[in-house]
């Protein structure tokens, strides 16, 4: 699971550029200029991420980059509870289990995928594990 997505940002007739996402057709802004654009772009993928939590909807993996858009990544915090959650998701007594064997109170472990709530990034970490996942962060050059 990626939580790096392409958007596309489009020349806006007052200046700066629109911002869209065909993976989350919601994802919509725009920026003064590149940078502000990708920046937005990044908050508004964490919004819409964190508002497909809270509804109990699909989190679309990533596409392919086209040659006309650029990349934008989900915060770090919101990546991990979205990777939890879709570890998570549809599994009856996943709460429990993960209760019993991270010796966390089921109240934690809501916690953890409410997407609001400041978990540590560690305790998400022992979580995904639990799971059968590895967190693996990745470093790149901005170009």
């Amino acid at each position: 699971m990626q939580f790096t997505y392409p958007v596309l940002l489009t020349t806006a007739d007052e200046g700066g550029f629109v911002v869209s996402c065909r993976d989350l057709p919601e994802v919509v802004t725009q920026g003064e200029d590149l940078e502000d654009a990708i920046d937005n772009a990044e908050g508004a993928l964490q919004a819409a991420i964190e508002y497909r939590i809270e509804q109990d909807m699909d989190i679309p993996a990533s596409s392919r980059r086209k040659k006309n858009e650029h990349m934008a990544t989900v915060p770090i915090l919101t990546a991990m509870k979205a990777a939890l959650y879709l570890a998570t998701r549809g599994k009856r007594g996943m709460n429990a289990k993960l209760s019993l064997a991270l010796d966390l109170d089921e109240k934690e472990v809501r916690r953890m995928l409410d997407p609001h709530h400041a978990t540590k990034a560690t305790t998400i970490e022992r979580a995904l594990a639990v799971l059968g996942h590895r967190l693996i962060v990745s470093v790149e050059k901005i170009a």
